[in-house]
């Protein structure tokens, strides 16, 4: 840690302080024409992705090296504030129902073999945005039909037609991320809350048994390394298959600070124990995010409910 000065130069306070970036944090920059190419086509189809309004650490490996991409549905501005997201906040525009055809259209030209989707949440809208996700999933499914679909909705506002509406769709994957600590959940999400987060992941499971269920983890933020293995125990008490857990990284000043860095060793221990916990596969490292190396997790737990499977014929 180390301190800056006012332009008084005096010292800053102690709130004031700012951690240094450690070096397992660089970032290796990729602008081949695999990265540009990409953008291009995003802005050709009038398409958003969480990996540039979000700010992710990872986008110029997933663009550049592994040619994936997160697509952002239901436009590009967020009716909630949460404190260390990087998306816009305000009114957003009304529905683009052409919008799951140009995503599919995407897809196919960029010849994915997983797709992740996601939304900015829509607290304005009765069903939260559900009825485009569901959309957006079957189209890409009629253009796509080998591509497997990972979905990553807000918490719809809880309500559970919602969800239905969403997993009648079918993806391959429901990814609702519990984002941070119980604790820290106030402090952190705007409007969302740590058990209706839980209890979404919990019906998503209930509505379709055979889809895994997945959930993200910032650590970073001041939590305790006991409240990050309550998170692992109530993810699992809710039979959620898939967790990622990585580093916080404050997108702007206004955002919320870095409380402490975790090293790849401490990640690699919490990847240790969130296996020991009976999830199938857990990403952990400090450029994770919820959608990190995704295509790895999907086959990863095709291999376990695999697994299972042969596991139940032999007991039977």
């Amino acid at each position: 840690m180390h301190k800056r000065r006012s332009k008084e130069g005096n010292q800053m306070s102690k709130d004031e302080e700012i951690l240094r970036k450690p070096d397992w944090l660089k970032i290796k920059l990729n602008t081949n024409e695999s990265y540009t190419g990409l953008k291009k086509l995003m802005r050709e189809k009038n398409l958003h992705t969480v990996c540039e309004e979000a700010r992710c650490p990872n986008i110029h490996e997933c663009w550049g090296l592994r040619r994936t991409a997160t697509f952002m549905i239901l436009g590009d501005v967020c009716t909630r504030a949460c404190r260390f997201c990087a998306v816009k906040t305000g009114l957003p525009t009304e529905l683009d129902w052409k919008e799951p055809e140009r995503v599919a259209d995407s897809v196919q030209i960029m010849n994915l073999k997983h797709v992740v989707v996601t939304a900015v949440a829509r607290d304005d809208l009765k069903d939260g945005g559900s009825g485009v996700f569901a959309e957006t999933v079957r189209a890409i499914r009629r253009k796509n039909p080998f591509t497997s679909i990972e979905v990553l909705p807000s918490d719809m506002g809880g309500k559970e037609e919602n969800l239905r509406v969403l997993m009648d769709a079918k993806p391959d994957i429901l990814n609702h991320n519990i984002e941070t600590v119980r604790r820290l959940t106030p402090r952190v999400r705007a409007r969302a809350k740590y058990d209706r987060s839980l209890e979404f992941l919990r019906r998503a499971k209930e509505m379709q048994p055979t889809i895994p269920t997945k959930s993200s983890l910032m650590v970073g933020l001041g939590e305790t390394k006991e409240e990050i293995l309550e998170v692992m125990d109530d993810l699992r008490a809710n039979n959620v298959d898939i967790m990622t857990i990585g580093q916080y990284l404050q997108p702007t000043k206004s955002h919320l600070k870095v409380v402490k860095y975790y090293s790849p060793e401490e990640f690699n221990e919490l990847r240790e124990i969130a296996l020991s916990k009976g999830f199938s596969h857990c990403e952990a490292g400090p450029l994770v995010r919820s959608s990190y190396h995704a295509d790895e997790q999907v086959n990863a737990a095709a291999k376990h409910r695999q697994m299972l499977g042969e596991e139940n014929v032999q007991q039977a």
